[in-house]
């Protein structure tokens, strides 16, 4: 399904509000002048809000697993806004509050 390509200025949070960030844009393609990013990039993830009493802790990184079929920066698919992730190591997914509209990938 087309969506709009994720970028470092993108505003990104964990299922329990805390906000993540790619570590690895890709610095030669930009999208409203910043970096892309591919799905290749791992993103940490700062302040997750997840405290269990027995459990495995909060969320620290996370990956995309779902990117885009059509589009690709530098051999990796693109992360669109509508991509699948998975937060290490409480299972649940990133959530693009606030990104570009201008370009749209599928």
């Amino acid at each position: 399904m087309p969506g709009p390509m994720l970028h470092l200025g993108a505003t990104v949070t964990c299922s329990h509000g805390g906000q993540a960030f790619p570590v690895a844009p890709n610095p030669r393609v930009l999208v409203s002048g910043q970096p892309v990013v591919a799905q290749t990039s791992v993103w940490t993830v700062a302040g997750c809000g997840f405290v269990p009493l027995a459990g495995n802790g909060p969320c620290v990184t996370a990956t995309y697993v779902v990117a885009a079929t059509r589009v690709f920066i530098a051999g990796a698919p693109a992360v669109l806004l509508d991509s699948a992730s998975v937060c290490a190591p409480t299972g649940t997914p990133l959530i693009p509050v606030q990104s570009q509209t201008r370009v749209v990938g599928s």
